[in-house]
């Protein structure tokens, strides 16, 4: 995980300020909290935001990428849903994924969204049907009926596996145990969540038995039902209300209203104030009755989601990548808090950058506890943008200060303004440091960057440190054992170092042949590692994907790790294209950038990290201990679009560019924007101009849109 500067620097400037190099930096940093935010709230139900907080970094990100969209990233928080699988339960492949909802926040978002719907499916001015439902705070679950017999429940997990948590639903009343007249295969969606009066006496009996104190009804509501024991699940009172499906072997009906009314017929709990609406203004009005009754419901809401009521137009709408096109979730403004702002500390990331934190005595935000705060970077405590415009007015922000905490777009939420009145009489100004706190290397801050970065790379500790816990974590090679504590204890330790990846899986030899054994160390003993050399023996095969994530490669997140997976296919053919690359010119160079989501400055980093000296001889050395396992076939392996090249031009009558795009997607193609000897397929419409000669004289098939329809069999 980067540093707390990572995280947040320049989140103080106006998005249309923004330099092309401010923005690159940006994305990079909120790639990577939300990601920490995902596994959070997913996998530890331990939030450190509100769900408006974690929108709101959401936002930032699709702001910028709308002003720079040519540096979006593949590992963008719009590619990211839901968090890993914790351990202790078993996992469960969803057969349909289970996505999370694009958001909007004002009104002009929703009018967004309705228009895009109208343009997507070519329905000019006609007016579309939408439901409009509150959304609960909850814990999102899967139900699987057979033959009318709960057989599964699972949580959303990462959208694509979840937590088995059967035992555990069977105890919720709301949850039918047998369904009747229902299809013989049917997954039932929603939300377990707790009522407001149902937290207040948990909360009671827990401080009575001395148990622990839940901070807010969602939390108690995952945490209940996250039980590895059923028998503390029965004792909470989890309710369930049902909004949708996933595999169906029947249909529920010809909208989503009618399969709504079906669950409920079926013996679900549905929302009543579920309501059907004609366009934008039935829209906004149904969204503020419930926001006026929000506080009456008796249960936590944070929004109300829209959804096209039509199926077969959410049929042709499909799915983004981590959303589907036919819904969105308007959602309820965030919080603010005042504090005192203790001290200022610096944090260093894997990245080198220096980060300042203020350290805020505990205040209650949004219902979460905050005690930390990101500052940015040493412009935005001097009170000015990296510009040097005045931001808050001038005021700096100094130690001991009155300071105001907004919750509404960093995972460590940010100061926002200050109160001089109350400032400390003899408070100095903030003095940020020019050397790095970890290792004594000059931090140097290049021109255009707003980030203060220690230049000491693999001599730094606190760089090698938190490279070493990226490299363990969840999304990486997850070794079950060794955590962040653990590598930095092994990071220090004199007899059993490890400070570089391939020092992982050489420990157990190495501690055969060292007098001083781990299994006599405190904290250890023989059980915990034997178990410890099982687990990092088990991840010598790893998956190609998760194997170049862990490498911290700069900007290539998850979803881009996967991109680069799949278009290489292995390990072997993904080193030597980096090998014999240069940035900017070859083949390999414009094979890199044909990647759908890889843009110059991430193939960039790629390709500069394996021509780095050191870096490449530490990647080799752990190639060297590992089993990298081949990617797999995306999309649908027996379409005969799977696994080609297709390009779009011309002006498309029968659907839209973006239907054609996502439809291609599905059917396991790659879509690209050129053409190259490496197109198989250009779908020409009328209008056609360079790209068809280009493909004409490459001799790249060429048909038209007709074509098109026949070859995806649809009518």
């Amino acid at each position: 995980m980067g540093s707390l500067m990572d995280r947040a620097a320049l989140r103080e400037k106006p998005v249309e300020t923004l330099t092309e190099d401010e923005a690159r930096q940006e994305l990079e940093q909120l790639a990577e909290e939300v990601a920490r935010a995902n596994r959070a709230y997913h996998t530890e139900d331990q939030p450190e935001i509100s769900d408006a907080d974690y929108d709101a970094l959401r936002l930032r990100n699709t702001e910028i990428e709308a002003r720079f969209p040519g540096l979006k990233r593949a590992d963008s928080p719009s590619e990211q849903v839901g968090g890993a699988v914790a351990e202790g339960f078993s996992k469960v492949e969803h057969r349909v994924r289970m996505l999370s909802l694009a958001n909007a926040f004002e009104d002009a978002d929703v009018e967004d969204f309705d228009e895009s719907i109208r343009k997507y499916l070519g329905l000019g001015g006609c007016a579309v049907s939408y439901t409009a439902e509150p959304k609960i705070d909850g814990l999102s679950l899967a139900l699987r009926y057979e033959n009318g017999n709960l057989i599964q429940a699972a949580t959303r997990g990462d959208g694509s596996v979840g937590e088995n948590v059967t035992t555990n639903a069977r105890t919720v009343s709301d949850i039918p145990q047998r369904l009747e007249g229902a299809p013989g295969i049917i997954e039932v969606r929603g939300e377990v969540y707790m009522s407001h009066e149902d937290f207040a006496a948990l909360n009671a009996r827990q401080a009575e038995s001395g148990g622990k104190i839940f901070a807010n009804p969602r939390n108690a509501a995952a945490g209940s039902l996250r039980q590895l024991d059923a028998n503390i699940t029965r004792q909470r009172p989890l309710k369930f209300f049902a909004y949708g499906w996933g595999e169906l072997s029947d249909p529920l009906g010809s909208t989503q209203a009618d399969a709504i009314d079906r669950l409920r017929m079926l013996g679900f709990q549905t929302n009543p104030l579920t309501e059907i609406c004609v366009g934008i203004g039935e829209m906004l009005d149904h969204y503020r009755l419930i926001e006026r009754q929000r506080a009456t419901l008796g249960y936590d809401i944070d929004g109300v989601v829209y959804k096209v009521n039509d199926l077969g137009l959410q049929a042709r709408l499909g799915f983004r990548s981590t959303t589907p096109r036919w819904a969105i979730a308007h959602k309820f403004p965030a919080e603010l808090a005042w504090t005192r702002l203790e001290r200022i500390e610096i944090q260093v990331g894997r990245t080198g950058a220096l980060s300042p934190v203020a350290r805020l005595t505990p205040v209650t935000v949004g219902g979460v506890v905050v005690s930390n705060a990101t500052l940015h970077n040493e412009d935005y405590i001097a009170g000015r943008d990296s510009k040097g415009n005045e931001i808050r007015g001038g005021k700096d922000i100094r130690e001991g200060d009155w300071v105001q905490v907004y919750r509404a777009g960093d995972v460590i939420p940010k100061v926002a303004d200050v109160d001089l009145s109350k400032r400390l009489e003899g408070a100095k100004p903030y003095v940020f440091p020019t050397t790095c706190p970890e290792c004594g290397s000059d931090a140097i801050r290049e021109e255009g960057d707003a980030v203060r970065r220690c230049s000491g790379g693999i001599i730094c500790p606190a760089q090698a440190v938190e490279k070493l816990k990226h490299f363990v974590s969840r999304a990486a090679f997850d070794i079950e054992g060794l955590g962040a504590k653990q590598v930095e204890a092994f990071y220090f330790d004199d007899q059993l170092p490890i400070r570089e990846p391939a020092d992982i899986f050489t420990l157990a030899t190495r501690d055969s042949d060292n007098l001083s054994k781990l299994k006599n160390r405190d904290g250890w003993g023989e059980k915990s590692a034997t178990n410890l050399f099982a687990a990092i023996e088990e991840k010598r095969a790893i998956p190609l994907h998760r194997l170049i994530f862990a490498l911290g490669i700069r900007h290539v997140g998850e979803s881009a790790s996967k991109l680069l997976a799949t278009h290489y296919g292995s390990w072997e053919a993904f080193e030597a294209a980096m090998t014999g690359a240069s940035v900017g010119e070859g083949p390999e160079w414009e094979d890199l950038l044909s990647v759908d989501g890889v843009g110059a400055v991430m193939a960039e980093s790629v390709i500069t990290t394996f021509h780095q000296e050191a870096e490449r001889a530490s990647i080799d050395r752990l190639v060297r201990e590992l089993d990298v396992q081949q990617a797999e076939q995306r999309g649908a392996v027996d379409s005969p679009l799977a696994g080609k090249t297709v390009v779009f031009t011309g002006t498309l009558e029968k659907m839209t560019r973006a239907e054609a795009k996502a439809r291609a997607e599905a059917l396991g193609a790659k879509v690209s924007g050129s053409v190259s000897a490496k197109t198989d397929l250009l779908v020409a419409g009328p209008g056609a101009g360079s790209k068809a000669k280009k493909a004409a004289d490459l001799g790249v098939e060429t048909i038209d849109e007709d074509g098109w329809i026949a070859l995806i069999g649809q009518e």
